[in-house]
């Protein structure tokens, strides 16, 4: 029998579908994955909610099955936040210290962050999270724990990301009005990197890249710490648009192909080949360009991954990242997407496959469902820092990035 107080559900509200995961986390801190649910999304584009009816509908449906596959009722879930109006920045916070003998405490710490939390946020915006990345005391750069020093002057680096209050509070909304409350929005990027880098990674330095069907989600880690992530609105079903556009073909034929017979790069081995699509009721077959079709698909898949790259040489991602760069998402599937990546951004490239997690291998071993799968360990995680605090043991959820 399960104990409800550590039953943890992650809820992905994705563009192309939406997945539902149940874990439970052990006394240890272990955590077993008891359930995956999943429905294609509808009513969602671009990350965000467009229609709430049936967006609600397929939500229902993810939690049915997952609740089905864990055997357990779910009432509460960690909710991914994704979509064009996330805002992702660097941000110092300064906090005086009353006294320059002062020793820095715990609380001067807290009053620091809370202050780059707040720094140049949007009235219409709200923090999701934010991560620390390191402190500054007088002219002392580069400090990771103040505690006990003494100074006068105490600033704080914060990765502050932020999201429209209108946009999330919709999506609360209609996990809510099946009664079942959310705990915390999360920033999908980040659970996907909760589930899959291992803090090896993270010290050494490596950039996941989620790709979606919507949206295409990223976050750089050096030294164990954040530096950046972001967001773009372009995902993989901007490549089947393009495909449809390009090939004249109606856009499930384009999704079909792209998923079965697709490729990120140009192989000039397939010059003259084609590929004959079946005619739809009254039409005749139809037959297509294998080297069109790579070619334009290899054009907006591209085009996405420069837009990742200059925002990332900001973060000296490039430079820093000696893991290399590690692939989540259904865009991870693509063939050939390995060697476009690592012909941009000229890092080696992996799959990711989720760790120090146990479940059933198929569910563990599917990118697809990584970022659900991510959002039940940052909730594990949260859990664990409210019992050690309990226990007087200082921590904070802030540490949960580094590991």
């Amino acid at each position: 029998m399960f104990d409800p107080g550590q039953i943890i559900v992650g809820l992905e509200i994705g563009t192309h579908k939406v997945c539902a995961a149940v874990g439970e986390a052990g006394a240890k801190g272990e955590l077993t994955i008891l359930g995956i649910g999943q429905c294609t999304s509808r009513g969602v584009r671009k990350g965000e909610i467009t229609d709430t009816v049936k967006a609600g509908d397929d939500i229902r449906v993810a939690l049915a099955e997952a609740e089905q596959q864990a055997n357990v009722e779910i009432e509460e879930v960690y909710l991914g936040i994704s979509g064009n109006h996330i805002r992702c920045v660097d941000s110092r916070g300064v906090h005086p210290i009353a006294s320059f003998d002062r020793t820095i405490t715990h609380e001067d710490v807290v009053d620091a962050v809370n202050n780059a939390k707040q720094f140049n946020c949007p009235a219409e915006h709200e923090v999701i999270d934010s991560v620390r990345q390191d402190f500054k005391v007088d002219d002392l750069a580069g400090v990771e724990h103040p505690f006990g020093l003494v100074g006068g002057v105490l600033e704080a680096s914060v990765h502050v990301i932020q999201g429209r209050s209108s946009r999330i509070e919709t999506a609360r909304r209609v996990v809510q009005g099946m009664q079942i409350s959310v705990v915390k929005p999360v920033f999908n990027g980040l659970a996907s990197a909760l589930a899959v880098l291992t803090p090896e990674q993270k010290k050494q330095g490596v950039v996941l890249l989620d790709l979606g069907a919507g949206t295409t989600e990223y976050a750089f880690f050096h030294g164990g710490i954040l530096r950046h992530s972001g967001v773009l609105a372009v995902g993989g079903d901007h490549v089947s648009n393009d495909l449809a556009c390009g090939l004249r073909i109606p856009i499930d034929q384009a999704e079909k192909l792209k998923r079965e017979h697709g490729c990120a790069i140009f192989d000039p081995a397939v010059k003259g080949a084609t590929h004959t699509l079946p005619g739809e009721t009254g039409q005749a077959s139809k037959t297509i360009s294998v080297e069109n079709m790579h070619r334009i698909m290899s054009l907006r898949l591209e085009e996405t991954l420069d837009l990742v790259a200059r925002d990332l040489v900001k973060s000296e991602a490039f430079a820093l990242a000696r893991a290399g760069v590690v692939l989540c998402g259904g865009g991870a599937r693509t063939n050939g997407i390995e060697t476009l990546v690592e012909r941009t951004f000229q890092l080696p490239v992996g799959r990711a496959h989720t760790h120090n997690v146990s479940g059933p291998a198929d569910v563990l071993a599917n990118p697809e469902f990584a970022t659900a799968i991510g959002l039940v360990r940052y909730g594990a995680m949260r859990l664990q820092t409210r019992t050690r605090s309990r226990f007087g043991l200082k921590s904070t959820l802030q540490n949960l990035f580094r590991r």
